[in-house]
């Protein structure tokens, strides 16, 4: 499991860009896959990735997201340059998310094929709630693409009865932030 000190796993993450709602039907078309590195994306940045076990799920979607992008401006204030959330969903979903719950800051990070959560070593079994392998609710502090500090709720395990979260909150990194 990645650690302090570490450097985040170069994977490479795709992209959905220049999509559009048609009229009628809610598939999004138009638009292409484009492939970005992690190491792209964080390289010479101070930035704030978190995961969570799906989108469109009541504490993601409620809490930890909104909260997020609610306090973007703060977070940058201290010294943050963007942020990005990661869960275990293709770049299609990942978009509508975004869209639906009216993100405006936060940047998404499609993993769909749990790559960059295998290689951060966050990722777990949720069989027992139908979603497969999905990503342990965790939130980190990247500076240049090395992790400067890792949050992570307890109890990390496959199939856990319940998901945690305080420890990943926006509350919990920005006093880190701050402290």
């Amino acid at each position: 499991m990645i650690k302090t000190g570490d450097l985040v796993p170069n994977v490479n993450i795709l992209f959905r860009e220049g999509d559009a709602r048609p009229e009628k039907g809610t598939c999004p078309i138009g638009g292409e896959f484009i492939s970005k590195s992690t190491r792209e994306l964080f390289a010479g940045k101070r930035v704030i990735i978190f995961s969570l076990p799906g989108a469109y799920t009541p504490t993601c979607s409620t809490y930890q997201l909104p909260g997020f992008d609610e306090k973007y401006q703060t977070f940058q204030d201290n010294g943050i340059d963007e942020i990005y959330v990661v869960s275990v969903n293709d770049a299609f979903v990942m978009n509508a998310w975004a869209e639906d719950c009216g993100i405006k800051n936060v940047r998404v990070i499609p993993d769909g094929n749990g790559e960059f959560t295998k290689a951060m070593g966050m990722d777990v079994s949720k069989n027992n709630l139908g979603f497969g392998s999905r990503s342990w609710r965790y939130a980190a502090v990247i500076n240049d693409c090395k992790v400067e500090h890792i949050f992570e709720e307890p109890g990390k395990s496959d199939n856990y009865e319940d998901d945690p979260y305080g420890e990943t909150s926006p509350e919990n990194v920005l006093a880190f932030l701050q402290s």
